[in-house]
């Protein structure tokens, strides 16, 4: 009879168990991936695979389809951002000569262009007119807020991905810290250590950048969600303070600094990165396998095109190359190179994660893009950064201050720099070692960041959205939340009490002495 019972109780937790914790079965999401951007969607897409090969049912807003079909997983196709995006900055290079102010201005146009771009393509608008229902929503975060109309439409959870990392407008969903005194913004080249100017300079660049994200970009935001989402709804305001449950980062502590985050907002930086790397084409194969002094791979990501640098950059870059043992792939995005040396490979694009993977691979020359930055840091490769715009300048100088890259600056480009740069690099053991120590404390993980990343959107799913990991900081106005009230008050009664009484006792000497002076004017 015991054992009956024992076998019972157990069959009775299991199942439990199954219930509260287990797998979600089939789950019906909508992803919402808007970025012209390929390594964005890279990221992305690295979750929603992994969620359909899971048994969702997921539908993918992006503007890069399958070329061949998966199962579960369903895109909804928005194919042309890139060309409007091209008509706002036809080369990106140009930014590298930006101000701070231009490019932050800049970068918010970028961000409304792609949200009303995707709100009124004809598949967005009739996905909203549809009677669809979802039980999720993933929403990439990229000065998109208008697209939070998403979850309030559909009535689903919303889940944010940041291919981008920790930022104001991703902070502000869920009620992150984000002290200035130590987190640097993501525009800026400062560290964590920063001095009491930098500290200014910092204290500076957040309050421009709450002012223009209120001012400049909120406004067109909510004219764009007012618009593309039908009535009733509530303000976006209150959207972006509540519909939100959980924030994930592709970033790493590792990577980056140890900062303060809540709850919700859970880092896995990397989960795009191959832990096994995939079969490479058999010529670039052959290319790396083949180089007796090693390979060097250059590219400056998905968004800026090598082949729309200056001619004269370009050409002191080809000189630079032409005097190396090494062999170098670069990302070229045109059919030829005029005055390619034989050593240089070109092509439009390359398996990054796969080639840094190879173990002949002894230098990265990159813009400095935290997708790039978390490949060669995983796969222990040393960096030589040529920062353009937003959050490369960050990356970049974190590289320069640990140890495992070199920073050479856009506008300074030359190939006397250059070749110092490759030389200090490949010359130095110390650029490999420290890259290697960094790629050692990644991979330590206790579960892989895709694993970890699919883990949290069925938590959300199975806890309806997961309220009870919400910040009550996201009910509070800014003086409440900084405790400005509070501090006004306990300095400001004292002040007051000790200012009437004062004022009292003032008002009682003056009295006193008013009241002698007529009573000796009586007297006489």
């Amino acid at each position: 009879m015991r054992l009956k019972w024992t076998v019972t109780a157990a069959l009775l937790a299991i199942v439990y168990a199954c219930t509260i914790s287990g797998p979600v079965e089939g789950a019906k999401i909508l992803a919402i991936f808007p970025t012209s951007a390929r390594s964005h969607y890279i990221v992305g897409s690295a979750l929603t695979k992994e969620l359909a090969r899971r048994g969702h049912e997921v539908f993918v807003i992006n503007p890069f389809p399958q070329k061949k079909p998966l199962k579960n997983y369903h895109d909804i196709d928005v194919t042309g951002s890139a060309d409007v995006v091209k008509e706002l900055v036809p080369n990106l290079f140009e930014m590298a000569d930006q101000s701070i102010w231009e490019s932050i201005t800049l970068t918010y146009k970028f961000g409304q262009i792609l949200t009303n771009y995707t709100l009124q393509h004809p598949n967005v608008k009739k996905l909203i007119a549809s009677n669809e229902k979802f039980d999720l929503i993933i929403m990439e975060s990229f000065l998109n807020d208008a697209h939070l109309g998403f979850a309030h439409h559909f009535k689903a959870p919303c889940l944010v991905l940041s291919t981008f990392g920790a930022s104001r407008w991703t902070n502000d969903m869920v009620g992150t810290p984000s002290p200035i005194s130590y987190v640097p913004h993501p525009f800026l080249s400062f560290t964590d250590r920063m001095s009491f100017v930098q500290r200014i300079g910092n204290m500076l660049m957040a309050i421009m950048d709450t002012i223009l994200g209120h001012t400049l970009d909120f406004p067109i935001q909510s004219a764009m969600y007012e618009a593309s989402f039908p009535d009733p709804k509530p303000p976006l305001e209150d959207l972006r303070r509540h519909a939100v449950s959980l924030v994930l980062l592709n970033n790493h502590f590792s990577l980056s600094y140890p900062r303060p985050y809540v709850p919700n907002m859970i880092e896995v930086g990397g989960m795009h990165v191959n832990r096994k790397p995939n079969p490479l084409p058999e010529d670039v194969q052959k290319v790396l396998d083949n180089a007796p002094n090693g390979v060097i791979y250059f590219s400056m990501g998905s968004n800026i095109q090598s082949s729309q640098l200056p001619v004269e950059k370009r050409e002191a870059i080809l000189r630079t190359f032409a005097k190396l043992k090494q062999t170098v792939l670069w990302k070229w995005e045109d059919e030829t190179l005029p005055n390619r040396p034989d050593n240089v490979i070109v092509k439009a694009w390359w398996p990054q994660d796969d080639v840094l993977a190879h173990p002949n691979v002894r230098l990265f020359i990159t813009h400095g893009g935290l997708l790039s930055t978390t490949e060669s840091m995983y796969h222990g490769v040393p960096v030589i950064g040529i920062p353009v715009f937003g959050d490369q300048y960050l990356n970049m100088a974190k590289a320069e201050r640990t140890g495992f890259g070199v920073l050479l600056p856009y506008q300074e480009i030359s190939e006397e720099r250059l070749t110092r740069a490759i030389n200090q690099i490949l010359g130095d053991a110390k650029y490999k070692t420290v890259a290697q120590s960094i790629s050692a404390r990644y991979r330590d993980q206790p579960v892989e960041p895709l694993e970890l990343a699919a883990y949290w959107v069925e938590y959300v799913i199975r806890h309806r959205g997961a309220e009870h990991l919400k910040s009550a900081g996201q009910e509070l106005g800014f003086l409440q939340y900084h405790g400005i009230d509070v501090i006004a008050t306990i300095i400001g009664v004292p002040v007051l009490f000790f200012y009437l009484l004062f004022k009292l006792l003032c008002g009682a000497q003056r009295t006193k002495k008013t009241t002698s002076v007529n009573a000796k004017k009586k007297r006489n």
